[in-house]
Protein backbone atom coordinates (compact mmCIF):
# COMPACT_ATOMS: atom_id res chain seq x y z
CA UNK A 1 0.00 0.00 0.00
CA UNK A 2 0.80 3.53 -0.48
CA UNK A 3 1.41 5.00 2.69
CA UNK A 4 2.11 8.57 3.26
CA UNK A 5 3.40 10.16 6.93
CA UNK A 6 2.87 13.86 7.64
CA UNK A 7 5.03 15.37 10.53
CA UNK A 8 6.08 18.47 11.78
CA UNK A 9 8.66 19.30 14.24
CA UNK A 10 11.75 18.94 15.35
CA UNK A 11 14.69 16.19 14.45
CA UNK A 12 13.17 14.35 17.62
CA UNK A 13 9.64 14.35 16.20
CA UNK A 14 10.85 13.33 12.86
CA UNK A 15 13.23 10.36 13.80
CA UNK A 16 10.80 8.21 15.06
CA UNK A 17 8.67 8.29 11.77
CA UNK A 18 11.91 7.45 10.00
CA UNK A 19 11.85 4.50 11.78
CA UNK A 20 8.42 3.42 10.59
CA UNK A 21 9.04 4.08 7.74
CA UNK A 22 11.86 1.93 7.42
CA UNK A 23 9.25 -0.89 9.30
CA UNK A 24 6.47 -0.60 6.44
CA UNK A 25 9.29 -0.47 3.71
CA UNK A 26 10.56 -3.74 4.56
CA UNK A 27 7.19 -5.34 4.74
CA UNK A 28 6.81 -4.20 1.37
CA UNK A 29 4.64 -0.84 2.05
CA UNK A 30 5.45 2.27 -0.58
CA UNK A 31 6.14 5.18 1.40
CA UNK A 32 6.48 9.15 1.74
CA UNK A 33 7.54 11.45 4.28
CA UNK A 34 5.70 14.69 4.32
CA UNK A 35 8.26 16.60 6.73
CA UNK A 36 10.25 20.07 7.26
CA UNK A 37 12.64 20.37 4.48
CA UNK A 38 15.49 20.29 6.76
CA UNK A 39 15.22 16.29 7.00
CA UNK A 40 15.74 15.96 3.29
CA UNK A 41 19.17 14.39 3.86
CA UNK A 42 18.13 12.31 6.39
CA UNK A 43 15.49 10.82 4.17
CA UNK A 44 18.12 11.04 1.16
CA UNK A 45 20.11 8.43 3.64
CA UNK A 46 16.98 5.87 4.34
CA UNK A 47 16.30 5.96 0.39
CA UNK A 48 13.05 7.50 1.28
CA UNK A 49 10.71 9.21 -0.92
CA UNK A 50 10.57 12.58 0.15
CA UNK A 51 8.05 15.74 0.33
CA UNK A 52 9.35 19.09 1.64
CA UNK A 53 7.43 21.08 3.95
CA UNK A 54 8.68 24.96 4.16
CA UNK A 55 12.21 25.24 6.49
CA UNK A 56 10.19 28.05 8.21
CA UNK A 57 8.96 26.35 10.84
CA UNK A 58 12.16 25.13 12.24
CA UNK A 59 14.32 28.17 11.15
CA UNK A 60 12.38 30.26 13.72
CA UNK A 61 13.45 27.93 16.81
CA UNK A 62 17.02 29.92 15.94
CA UNK A 63 15.77 33.19 16.28
CA UNK A 64 16.76 35.74 19.28
CA UNK A 65 13.28 35.65 19.80
CA UNK A 66 12.44 32.03 20.09
CA UNK A 67 15.70 31.30 22.38
CA UNK A 68 14.34 34.02 25.00
CA UNK A 69 10.87 32.91 25.07
CA UNK A 70 12.45 29.12 25.78
CA UNK A 71 15.33 30.46 27.71
CA UNK A 72 13.09 32.26 30.35
CA UNK A 73 9.39 30.03 30.13
CA UNK A 74 9.01 27.33 32.90
CA UNK A 75 9.78 23.84 31.05
CA UNK A 76 6.93 22.60 29.36
CA UNK A 77 4.47 24.04 26.87
CA UNK A 78 4.02 27.38 28.04
CA UNK A 79 6.99 27.99 25.47
CA UNK A 80 4.89 26.69 22.76
CA UNK A 81 2.26 28.83 23.30
CA UNK A 82 4.11 32.08 23.62
CA UNK A 83 5.53 31.38 20.29
CA UNK A 84 2.25 30.84 18.49
CA UNK A 85 1.99 34.16 17.44
CA UNK A 86 5.41 33.86 15.53
CA UNK A 87 3.90 30.87 13.88
CA UNK A 88 0.45 32.08 12.75
CA UNK A 89 1.76 33.36 9.14
CA UNK A 90 3.98 30.13 8.53
CA UNK A 91 0.67 28.00 8.55
CA UNK A 92 -0.75 28.34 5.50
CA UNK A 93 2.37 27.73 3.77
CA UNK A 94 2.44 24.73 5.71
CA UNK A 95 -1.26 23.57 4.66
CA UNK A 96 -0.32 24.18 1.56
CA UNK A 97 2.50 22.01 1.28
CA UNK A 98 0.77 19.23 2.64
CA UNK A 99 -1.99 19.12 0.57
CA UNK A 100 0.47 19.35 -2.53
CA UNK A 101 2.38 16.44 -1.02
CA UNK A 102 -0.33 14.33 -0.95
CA UNK A 103 -2.33 14.66 -3.74
CA UNK A 104 0.57 14.16 -5.77
CA UNK A 105 1.41 10.87 -4.08
CA UNK A 106 -2.26 9.52 -3.99
CA UNK A 107 -2.08 7.55 -1.29
CA UNK A 108 -3.82 4.89 0.07
CA UNK A 109 -3.71 5.57 3.91
CA UNK A 110 -2.16 8.47 6.07
CA UNK A 111 -0.63 8.62 8.78
CA UNK A 112 0.38 12.09 11.16
CA UNK A 113 2.06 13.58 13.50
CA UNK A 114 -0.20 15.78 15.93
CA UNK A 115 1.18 19.19 14.58
CA UNK A 116 0.61 18.40 11.02
CA UNK A 117 -2.56 20.05 11.47
CA UNK A 118 -3.36 19.36 7.46
CA UNK A 119 -3.39 15.83 7.28
CA UNK A 120 -7.07 15.09 8.53
CA UNK A 121 -8.51 17.27 5.97
CA UNK A 122 -6.48 15.88 3.35
CA UNK A 123 -7.65 12.42 4.26
CA UNK A 124 -10.73 13.70 4.76
CA UNK A 125 -10.94 15.03 1.09
CA UNK A 126 -9.23 11.69 -0.36
CA UNK A 127 -11.33 9.45 1.18
CA UNK A 128 -8.40 7.48 2.60
CA UNK A 129 -7.88 5.84 6.25
CA UNK A 130 -6.42 8.21 8.91
CA UNK A 131 -3.70 6.89 11.71
CA UNK A 132 -2.63 9.51 13.91
CA UNK A 133 0.64 8.61 15.61
CA UNK A 134 2.68 10.10 18.27
CA UNK A 135 5.53 9.49 20.76
CA UNK A 136 3.76 10.85 23.33
CA UNK A 137 0.26 10.43 24.94
CA UNK A 138 -2.22 13.32 25.22
CA UNK A 139 -4.40 12.65 22.13
CA UNK A 140 -7.22 9.74 23.65
CA UNK A 141 -8.84 10.46 26.47
CA UNK A 142 -8.22 8.64 29.69
CA UNK A 143 -9.10 8.82 33.47
CA UNK A 144 -5.53 7.26 34.07
CA UNK A 145 -3.69 10.63 33.93
CA UNK A 146 -4.40 14.30 32.87
CA UNK A 147 -3.11 15.98 29.88
CA UNK A 148 0.69 16.27 29.96
CA UNK A 149 0.12 20.24 28.86
CA UNK A 150 -0.52 20.02 32.79
CA UNK A 151 2.68 19.81 35.43
CA UNK A 152 0.60 17.32 37.64
CA UNK A 153 0.30 13.78 38.35
CA UNK A 154 -3.26 13.86 38.56
CA UNK A 155 -6.39 15.39 37.97
CA UNK A 156 -8.46 13.31 39.17
CA UNK A 157 -12.17 12.92 37.66
CA UNK A 158 -11.10 15.17 35.75
CA UNK A 159 -8.44 13.60 33.93
CA UNK A 160 -10.45 12.14 31.44
CA UNK A 161 -12.00 16.06 29.94
CA UNK A 162 -8.53 17.87 30.07
CA UNK A 163 -7.29 15.63 27.10
CA UNK A 164 -9.59 17.72 25.04
CA UNK A 165 -6.74 20.67 25.50
CA UNK A 166 -3.79 18.60 22.71
CA UNK A 167 -6.84 16.76 21.04
CA UNK A 168 -8.63 19.93 20.06
CA UNK A 169 -5.57 22.80 20.71
CA UNK A 170 -4.37 23.27 17.26
CA UNK A 171 -7.27 23.06 15.13
CA UNK A 172 -8.79 25.90 17.77
CA UNK A 173 -5.51 27.99 17.74
CA UNK A 174 -5.69 28.20 13.99
CA UNK A 175 -8.78 27.67 13.68
CA UNK A 176 -9.27 30.96 11.12
CA UNK A 177 -6.53 29.91 8.57
CA UNK A 178 -7.71 26.20 8.77
CA UNK A 179 -11.26 27.73 7.76
CA UNK A 180 -9.88 29.92 4.53
CA UNK A 181 -7.39 27.20 3.30
CA UNK A 182 -10.35 24.43 3.43
CA UNK A 183 -12.30 27.12 1.49
CA UNK A 184 -9.76 28.20 -1.06
CA UNK A 185 -8.76 24.67 -1.59
CA UNK A 186 -11.74 21.64 -1.24
CA UNK A 187 -14.32 24.40 -1.56
CA UNK A 188 -15.39 23.52 1.85
CA UNK A 189 -16.93 25.82 3.84
CA UNK A 190 -17.91 26.28 7.57
CA UNK A 191 -16.48 24.06 10.61
CA UNK A 192 -14.88 20.34 9.87
CA UNK A 193 -14.78 17.69 12.23
CA UNK A 194 -11.25 15.60 11.71
CA UNK A 195 -12.92 12.30 10.07
CA UNK A 196 -12.81 9.04 12.44
CA UNK A 197 -9.09 7.57 13.04
CA UNK A 198 -8.13 4.06 11.24
CA UNK A 199 -6.72 3.83 14.61
CA UNK A 200 -4.14 5.41 16.89
CA UNK A 201 -0.62 4.36 17.74
CA UNK A 202 2.08 6.04 20.58
CA UNK A 203 5.50 5.18 20.11
CA UNK A 204 6.54 4.53 23.83
CA UNK A 205 7.22 1.66 25.72
CA UNK A 206 4.18 0.55 27.73
CA UNK A 207 6.78 -0.36 30.58
CA UNK A 208 6.99 3.63 30.65
CA UNK A 209 3.45 4.45 30.77
CA UNK A 210 0.98 1.31 31.02
CA UNK A 211 -1.59 1.47 28.16
CA UNK A 212 -5.16 2.55 30.18
CA UNK A 213 -7.33 -0.10 31.06
CA UNK A 214 -10.29 2.68 29.00
CA UNK A 215 -8.19 2.74 25.68
CA UNK A 216 -9.75 0.05 23.21
CA UNK A 217 -8.42 -1.97 20.35
CA UNK A 218 -8.25 0.52 18.18
CA UNK A 219 -5.20 2.27 20.31
CA UNK A 220 -1.57 0.83 20.48
CA UNK A 221 0.74 1.52 22.65
CA UNK A 222 3.69 0.17 20.67
CA UNK A 223 7.15 0.66 22.25
CA UNK A 224 9.47 2.61 20.97
CA UNK A 225 10.16 3.25 17.23
CA UNK A 226 14.40 3.80 17.34
CA UNK A 227 16.29 4.70 14.16
CA UNK A 228 19.04 2.28 14.66
CA UNK A 229 22.46 2.73 12.94
CA UNK A 230 24.35 -0.53 13.40
CA UNK A 231 26.93 0.65 11.36
CA UNK A 232 28.31 3.84 13.36
CA UNK A 233 31.32 3.52 15.17
CA UNK A 234 33.31 5.90 17.44
CA UNK A 235 35.96 8.25 15.49
CA UNK A 236 39.32 8.07 16.67
CA UNK A 237 39.28 10.72 19.18
CA UNK A 238 35.81 9.70 20.57
CA UNK A 239 37.66 6.16 20.63
CA UNK A 240 40.41 7.33 22.29
CA UNK A 241 38.89 9.24 25.16
CA UNK A 242 36.28 6.26 25.91
CA UNK A 243 39.38 3.90 26.04
CA UNK A 244 41.13 6.59 28.61
CA UNK A 245 39.04 6.44 31.38
CA UNK A 246 35.87 5.31 33.47
CA UNK A 247 32.51 5.31 31.41
CA UNK A 248 31.87 9.10 30.76
CA UNK A 249 28.27 11.13 31.54
CA UNK A 250 27.04 11.61 28.28
CA UNK A 251 25.32 15.37 28.42
CA UNK A 252 23.13 17.13 25.42
CA UNK A 253 20.21 18.66 24.78
CA UNK A 254 19.21 17.56 21.69
CA UNK A 255 17.48 20.41 19.39
CA UNK A 256 16.78 22.35 21.93
CA UNK A 257 18.04 26.16 21.55
CA UNK A 258 20.52 27.92 23.88
CA UNK A 259 20.38 32.08 25.18
CA UNK A 260 23.62 31.16 26.55
CA UNK A 261 25.65 28.06 25.35
CA UNK A 262 28.70 29.24 26.85
CA UNK A 263 27.28 29.61 30.66
CA UNK A 264 25.57 26.50 30.44
CA UNK A 265 29.09 24.48 29.58
CA UNK A 266 30.91 25.93 32.23
CA UNK A 267 28.08 25.29 34.59
CA UNK A 268 27.99 21.29 33.47
CA UNK A 269 31.88 20.86 33.32
CA UNK A 270 32.02 22.36 36.85
CA UNK A 271 29.49 19.69 38.07
CA UNK A 272 31.28 16.96 36.73
CA UNK A 273 34.34 18.20 38.56
CA UNK A 274 32.68 18.27 41.64
CA UNK A 275 31.10 14.87 41.15
CA UNK A 276 34.42 13.81 40.34
CA UNK A 277 33.06 12.27 36.92
CA UNK A 278 34.64 12.37 32.92
CA UNK A 279 31.76 14.24 30.60
CA UNK A 280 30.62 13.42 27.17
CA UNK A 281 28.96 16.66 25.60
CA UNK A 282 27.33 17.32 22.62
CA UNK A 283 26.85 20.08 21.35
CA UNK A 284 25.06 19.63 17.79
CA UNK A 285 21.50 21.64 19.09
CA UNK A 286 22.88 24.54 20.45
CA UNK A 287 21.97 24.85 24.33
CA UNK A 288 25.92 23.79 25.01
CA UNK A 289 28.88 25.83 23.48
CA UNK A 290 32.19 24.75 22.81
CA UNK A 291 34.89 25.04 25.39
CA UNK A 292 38.80 23.87 26.46
CA UNK A 293 38.60 19.71 26.59
CA UNK A 294 40.71 17.98 28.27
CA UNK A 295 41.56 14.43 29.72
CA UNK A 296 38.07 14.28 31.40
CA UNK A 297 35.84 16.16 29.51
CA UNK A 298 35.85 14.98 25.49
CA UNK A 299 33.12 17.58 22.86
CA UNK A 300 31.50 16.13 20.03
CA UNK A 301 28.69 17.04 17.74
CA UNK A 302 26.65 14.48 18.07
CA UNK A 303 26.63 10.68 17.63
CA UNK A 304 23.38 7.81 17.07
CA UNK A 305 21.95 7.12 20.81
CA UNK A 306 21.70 3.51 19.98
CA UNK A 307 25.70 3.43 19.93
CA UNK A 308 26.71 5.82 22.11
CA UNK A 309 24.71 5.44 25.02
CA UNK A 310 25.59 1.62 26.13
CA UNK A 311 29.34 3.28 26.22
CA UNK A 312 28.26 5.75 29.35
CA UNK A 313 27.85 5.76 32.61
CA UNK A 314 25.01 8.00 32.66
CA UNK A 315 22.94 10.59 30.84
CA UNK A 316 22.02 14.25 31.08
CA UNK A 317 19.95 15.50 28.61
CA UNK A 318 16.53 17.67 27.64
CA UNK A 319 14.04 14.71 28.02
CA UNK A 320 12.56 14.31 24.36
CA UNK A 321 10.73 11.29 24.18
CA UNK A 322 13.21 10.12 21.75
CA UNK A 323 16.30 10.35 24.16
CA UNK A 324 14.44 9.32 26.86
CA UNK A 325 13.53 5.80 25.12
CA UNK A 326 17.47 5.53 23.96
CA UNK A 327 18.71 6.04 27.56
CA UNK A 328 16.18 3.92 28.72
CA UNK A 329 16.90 0.97 26.04
CA UNK A 330 20.69 1.54 26.93
CA UNK A 331 19.63 0.67 31.04
CA UNK A 332 21.74 3.70 32.18
CA UNK A 333 20.27 5.73 34.84
CA UNK A 334 19.24 9.65 33.85
CA UNK A 335 18.73 12.90 34.83
CA UNK A 336 16.54 15.46 32.65
CA UNK A 337 16.72 19.08 32.31
CA UNK A 338 13.46 20.06 30.70
CA UNK A 339 13.11 22.89 27.94
CA UNK A 340 9.57 22.84 26.47
CA UNK A 341 6.50 20.66 25.65
CA UNK A 342 6.56 17.04 26.66
CA UNK A 343 9.77 16.93 28.69
CA UNK A 344 8.68 17.41 32.20
CA UNK A 345 6.34 14.41 31.37
CA UNK A 346 8.83 12.01 30.67
CA UNK A 347 11.48 13.67 33.79
CA UNK A 348 8.20 13.12 36.07
CA UNK A 349 7.95 9.39 34.72
CA UNK A 350 11.61 8.50 34.88
CA UNK A 351 12.06 9.45 38.78
CA UNK A 352 8.75 7.53 39.25
CA UNK A 353 10.23 4.18 38.10
CA UNK A 354 13.32 5.13 39.80
CA UNK A 355 15.78 5.06 36.98
CA UNK A 356 16.66 8.95 37.45
CA UNK A 357 17.26 11.82 39.68
CA UNK A 358 14.54 14.55 40.64
CA UNK A 359 14.22 17.23 37.12
CA UNK A 360 16.53 19.92 37.02
CA UNK A 361 15.51 23.44 36.51
CA UNK A 362 17.03 24.83 33.82
CA UNK A 363 16.51 28.49 34.96
CA UNK A 364 17.96 27.89 38.71
CA UNK A 365 20.52 24.70 38.88
CA UNK A 366 23.45 25.22 40.18
CA UNK A 367 26.68 23.30 39.58
CA UNK A 368 26.21 21.83 43.21
CA UNK A 369 22.65 20.65 41.91
CA UNK A 370 24.26 19.39 39.03
CA UNK A 371 26.84 17.61 40.96
CA UNK A 372 24.10 15.89 43.37
CA UNK A 373 22.30 14.77 40.34
CA UNK A 374 25.52 13.20 38.55
CA UNK A 375 26.50 11.55 42.24
CA UNK A 376 23.02 9.84 42.82
CA UNK A 377 23.18 8.54 39.41
CA UNK A 378 25.94 5.70 41.25
CA UNK A 379 23.45 4.56 43.66
CA UNK A 380 22.88 0.85 43.21
CA UNK A 381 19.06 1.03 43.88
CA UNK A 382 18.57 3.59 40.67
CA UNK A 383 21.38 1.33 38.35
CA UNK A 384 19.36 -2.01 38.79
CA UNK A 385 16.17 -0.51 37.94
CA UNK A 386 17.78 1.26 35.13
CA UNK A 387 19.19 -1.76 33.93
CA UNK A 388 15.82 -4.33 34.62
CA UNK A 389 14.11 -1.68 32.46
CA UNK A 390 16.93 -1.64 29.55
CA UNK A 391 16.21 -5.53 28.87
CA UNK A 392 12.54 -5.30 29.22
CA UNK A 393 12.36 -2.59 26.28
CA UNK A 394 15.16 -4.13 24.35
CA UNK A 395 12.82 -7.01 24.26
CA UNK A 396 9.95 -5.02 22.52
CA UNK A 397 9.93 -4.48 19.08
CA UNK A 398 7.97 -0.88 18.32
CA UNK A 399 8.51 -0.99 14.78
CA UNK A 400 6.88 -4.27 14.04
CA UNK A 401 4.22 -4.10 16.68
CA UNK A 402 3.33 -0.76 14.82
CA UNK A 403 3.38 -1.57 11.34
CA UNK A 404 1.66 -4.59 12.02
CA UNK A 405 -1.52 -3.05 13.78
CA UNK A 406 -1.74 -0.42 10.95
CA UNK A 407 -1.70 -3.65 8.55
CA UNK A 408 -4.38 -5.22 10.49
CA UNK A 409 -6.63 -1.41 10.60
CA UNK A 410 -6.12 -1.29 6.98
CA UNK A 411 -7.72 -4.55 6.21
CA UNK A 412 -10.36 -3.79 8.33
CA UNK A 413 -10.81 -0.86 6.65
CA UNK A 414 -11.15 -2.13 3.29
CA UNK A 415 -15.05 -2.32 1.68
CA UNK A 416 -16.51 -5.33 2.61
CA UNK A 417 -14.22 -6.20 5.51
CA UNK A 418 -15.84 -6.95 9.04
CA UNK A 419 -17.08 -4.29 10.98
CA UNK A 420 -14.85 -2.85 13.74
Amino acid sequence: MRIAIHVLGTRGDVQPYLALSRGLRLRGHEVLLVAPAQFAGMAEAENLAFAPLPGDFLALLETPEARAVIGKSRAGFGAGFKLIGHYRHLARGLLDAEWEAARAFHPDAILFHPKALGAPHIAERLGVPLFLASPLPGFTPTAAFPTPLLPVRSLGPLNRASHALMIHGGNVLFSKTIRTWRAETFGSSGRSRRPPLAGTLYGYSPQVIPKPSDWGPDIAVCGYWFLDMPNWNPDTDLAGFLRAGEPPIYVGFGSMPGTDPEGLTRLVIEGLRRAGRRGLLATGGGALGRAEAGERIHFIAGAPHDRLFPLMHATLHHGGAGTTGAALRAGKPMAICPFLGDQPLWARRIEALGVGTRPLDKRRMTADDLATAFRSMDHPAMRTHAEALGIAIRSEDGIGTAVSFIEERLTRAKPGASAV
